[in-house]
C-alpha cells in the first residue's frame, strides 16, 4: 500500500490529505509511527514538527517538481 508521500508526490492526493491520513493512523492499532505511516523521512518529520505543515509542504514539493 502507498504511503502520503508516495501518493502526494506521484499528485494523486492533495497535500491536505495528510490530516486523513494522520486520523487513520490514531484510529488503528499500526505499529509505525505516524512518520513511518506517512512516508515522511526525519527531515520532513522535523520540519512538519518544529516549524509548521508549510514547511513540510514546501520539502514535499521540491520532490514533486523533479519527478
Amino acid at each position: 500500500m502507498a504511503t502520503y508521500k508516495e501518493l502526494y508526490l506521484a499528485g494523486e492526493i492533495e497535500f491536505e490529505e495528510i490530516d486523513k491520513y494522520s486520523y487513520q493512523w490514531g484510529m488503528s492499532d499500526d505499529e509505525r509511527t505516524l512518520a513511518q505511516y506517512l512516508g515522511l523521512n526525519a527531515e520532513e518529520e522535523d520540519a512538519w514538527v518544529s516549524i509548521s505543515e508549510d514547511a513540510l509542504k514546501e520539502l514535499l514539493d521540491k520532490q514533486r517538481k523533479r519527478r
